[in-house]
């Protein structure tokens, strides 16, 4: 927690943020033109993790640093983190077929609240009462933006529907992720935060090209070659995907994956500047309320945590 500035997770933070916001935008491009849900977020790891290990192997040999011993704990919580996060890709990528951008980054965002439950049960990362106020608040911006434009009433069919499952699936099982991530990072015994981040990266999006690769391979095969022929985007999305996700795991290494998620919901203003300005998506009122309470009970959830 001392080898750098203190505020060194926030700025790192903020900065996957916009990394991650130029993601999703190019997934989204992606998943609604050229590729599957599935292929978009293979993309993702394919064009990614060679630039990981690259990255990771240039700076160990120029620091000095050998390749730390990886335990069998750092290996379980770095499995479990990688496969909650292909599946909750796949699940937001599908958003944003059936929901608008902004809308759909909105509700992936209810990690930051489920990581606080997450990681007081995986990790022992506990929260205060008032801390459970707020998640309380954040549920009920979740309400708002569960019903569809469209549709009136507040009744079980109305608010259930696909767009939601989507979202809050997503939201859960990037919350695992995320702590699953900060759990394999502490692992490492290892005073320098970037070795402990970009091993524990490396290791990640290995494992989600070789896995994402072999599904496709009996699922899908296709999109194996549709994801090498939309390479000139989808190049970009590893680049922009490697930037974020290393911003995310070097901050998962000083700080818990609750205050680190509270401050990333940075990306919810990003996400709608995206909406309206690339997308020319224009959300409801009542979406538009359902955001502000949801980012109203995480300003809350970061005062008191």
């Amino acid at each position: 927690m001392t080898f750098l500035s203190p505020d060194l997770w926030v700025a790192v933070t903020f900065a996957a943020a916009v990394f991650q916001t130029l993601r999703f935008m190019l997934q989204k491009v992606l998943a609604t033109a050229t590729l599957s849900p599935t292929g978009a977020t293979f993309a993702r790891f394919f064009y990614s993790a060679p630039l990981v290990a690259v990255l990771v192997a240039v700076y160990l040999t120029n620091t000095g640093h050998p390749l730390p011993a990886l335990t069998g704990a750092f290996w379980a919580f770095a499995m479990s983190g990688a496969l909650a996060q292909i599946i909750a890709t796949v699940c937001v990528v599908t958003l944003f077929k059936s929901r608008n951008f902004a809308v759909g980054v909105t509700l992936m965002k209810t990690e930051v609240i489920l990581s606080v439950i997450i990681g007081l049960i995986l990790l022992g990362e506990g929260v205060s009462w008032p801390a459970f106020a707020a998640i309380a608040l954040g549920l009920v911006g979740v309400l708002l933006l569960s019903t569809p434009p469209g549709v009136k009433g507040w009744g079980w069919s109305a608010m259930w529907n696909r767009g939601v499952a989507l979202g809050l699936s997503s939201g859960v099982l990037f919350a695992i992720s995320a702590v699953c991530y900060r759990g394999a990072s502490l692992q490492i015994d290892v005073a320098d935060p970037f070795v402990r981040a970009g091993v524990t990266l490396s290791a990640v999006t290995a494992a989600q090209m070789i896995g994402m690769a072999l599904w496709l391979m009996l699922r899908d095969p296709p999109q194996i070659a549709a994801v090498w022929r939309a390479r000139r985007v989808a190049g970009w999305i590893g680049v922009m995907s490697m930037g974020g996700s290393l911003g995310w795991f070097i901050a998962f290494t000083l700080q818990t994956a609750a205050y680190v998620k509270a401050v990333g919901q940075v990306e919810l203003v990003l996400s709608l500047l995206a909406s309206v300005l690339f997308f020319r998506e224009k959300p409801s009122m009542r979406e538009l309320a359902g955001m502000a309470v949801l980012c109203v009970s995480i300003l809350a959830l970061v005062l008191v945590i």
